[in-house]
């Protein structure tokens, strides 16, 4: 089944080390993913998010306001 993850933020930095990372750790899985990018501020509110940048897995609010690491993401997608 392939994982829908989100980016939240308005293409900081930090927004994009995220997307990075969440790109490692879909590679290292060796796991299918939709990788998309959130940048309106009306579309990041939906989610209930105040800081960013934020991960989204299949919809599910998973962190805000740090930049995770590629293995932390690992962890949400096994």
């Amino acid at each position: 089944m392939m994982k829908k993850i989100q980016i939240l933020g308005t293409g900081c930095p930090k927004c994009k080390l995220l997307t990075a990372h969440a790109e490692d750790a879909v590679k290292a899985l060796g796991i299918e993913a939709q990788i998309e990018k959130v940048e309106k501020i009306q579309d990041i509110m939906k989610f209930g998010v105040m800081t960013t940048p934020a991960l989204v897995v299949d919809g599910v609010v998973k962190s805000a306001g740090k930049v995770l690491s590629p293995e932390d993401i690992r962890k949400f997608l096994v």
